[in-house]
């Protein structure tokens, strides 16, 4: 068996498709944006550093030794830079640990001098400390150093993260808009193959493709709809046309045919004729039908009844009387008529056995399924899946029987208008069995 393949509707592959495209974006503009940001505030926060230092060197060389020691001491900044002086025993960290600092400490010390330290503590106090020395006096400048760093990672996130859900929702919009004009060609569609033939498709929309395939839709069906109303009128004329003159042919035959065996097969071949034109019309009967909820074993006992020769057929019925499904009666009573039929042909077991079909139900949930078996030769599992094809029959001894093939496709087609399943197979203990699954009435 060939593995099953997941299956996305187009609003989801259209919706993946431009998100991945969309979040794909985002995380390149934010990996340029960093790589923009970052240089340029290493940079401005080197340069800020480095005009502390030099104003406060320049503060400093304009006083004298004995004066300096004062000025430190009263020099500060409530804002974070502070003014020390450096003692030989201090002890300090490195600052340039990643790429950030290290691009910091390498622009100030061009701009300082290759003998300026740089250090992310002095003596256990944190903070970006820059030293320095005036006439071999040694300082310490020290700055906040939460206001240099770079953009933290949660600001980040916080911000790719708006950009991604402002991505899923526009993708999301964008999607919608696209395959809303294929939703609604798929609605009309299917109410096309229901039967409504006078559905339409906005013919003014703005985008000249979707336009151009809904100009085409409505073209297609006022063509069908003109083919089904030519259609019904052709059906009633021949069904018209035909009868009369098989009538006559039926009365003639019985008056003026002396032998009594050859009017007797005459009168046979006209009865099948009017029986192929029934099958004809059933077929192509129309696909409205209204369901109501029916007694299955009460239309089960009446369809049975019509075949009374227990040579040709027996048929014993399983169904219980409490059974509803929600079907249109005579839609149902023809399935049952053509199953009966179809048993009555092809179920038996010799040409002087009669067929035995058996018919049974089984509740499910919200369903009813109706099985129609009989104990025949079955039919060869290659042909199974063409039984249902108009005009088909089974084997080469099944084409001897007289008919237009169409049973088991009237079947078919009346089930699905009823908005059922049909499901034909051979039974394991050998036969032919039909199985109907139906909508179970309240």
């Amino acid at each position: 068996m060939p593995r099953q393949q997941l299956a996305l509707s187009l609003f989801w592959r259209t919706f993946f498709l431009l998100a991945i495209l969309l979040a794909g974006g985002v995380f390149a503009w934010t990996q340029t944006f960093r790589a923009l940001e970052f240089e340029p505030r290493a940079v401005q926060a080197a340069q800020q550093i480095a005009s502390l230092v030099n104003l406060s060197r320049t503060v400093l060389t304009s006083v004298d030794g004995i004066n300096r020691v004062a000025l430190v001491k009263s020099m500060g900044d409530p804002a974070g830079v502070k003014l020390t002086p450096r003692e030989p025993n201090d002890r300090w960290t490195r600052y340039e640990v990643d790429r950030f600092t290290q691009a910091i400490g390498h622009e100030l010390r061009s701009r300082l001098g290759p003998d300026t330290l740089v250090a992310a503590s002095v003596n256990g106090v944190p903070g970006l400390w820059v030293g320095f020395s005036i006439d071999k006096d040694p300082y310490w400048v020290l700055a906040d150093a939460t206001r240099l760093a770079p953009l933290t990672l949660g600001t980040w996130l916080t911000w790719v993260g708006i950009a991604l859900l402002a991505t899923m929702l526009g993708s999301a919009a964008v999607a919608r808009l696209i395959n809303q004009p294929l939703r609604d060609l798929s609605s009309a569609t299917s109410r096309i193959r229901e039967g409504e033939y006078d559905s339409r498709l906005d013919e003014t929309t703005r985008t000249s493709e979707i336009r151009q395939v809904n100009m085409g839709f409505n073209r297609m069906a006022r063509e069908l709809a003109k083919v089904e109303e030519d259609r019904a009128v052709m059906l009633a004329g021949i069904s018209h046309d035909l009868r009369t003159p098989l009538a006559r042919l039926r009365l003639e035959t019985e008056m003026s045919v002396a032998d009594e065996e050859a009017r007797r097969y005459m009168a046979a071949d006209i009865a099948q004729l009017d029986a192929i034109i029934d099958k004809f019309l059933d077929y192509a009967r129309p696909g409205e039908v209204k369901l109501v909820p029916i007694p299955l074993a009460a239309l089960v006992e009446r369809e049975m009844a019509s075949f009374r020769d227990p040579s040709q057929i027996r048929i014993e019925s399983r169904v219980s009387p409490q059974t509803r499904v929600l079907a249109d009666e005579t839609e149902l009573g023809r399935v049952l008529q053509n199953l009966f039929e179809n048993a009555r042909r092809y179920g038996r077991h010799g040409d002087d056995a009669a067929a035995e079909v058996l018919v049974s139900e089984t509740r499910q949930g919200g369903g009813v399924t109706l099985t129609v078996r009989d104990y025949g030769p079955g039919v060869d599992p290659r042909k199974l899946g063409q039984i249902t094809t108009p005009f088909y029959r089974g084997d080469s001894a099944r084409t001897a029987a007289t008919g237009a093939g169409l049973g088991l496709a009237i079947v078919d087609k009346a089930v699905q208008r009823m908005g059922g399943l049909f499901e034909a197979s051979n039974a394991a203990d050998g036969g032919f069995q039909v199985q109907i699954h139906l909508k179970k009435a309240a």
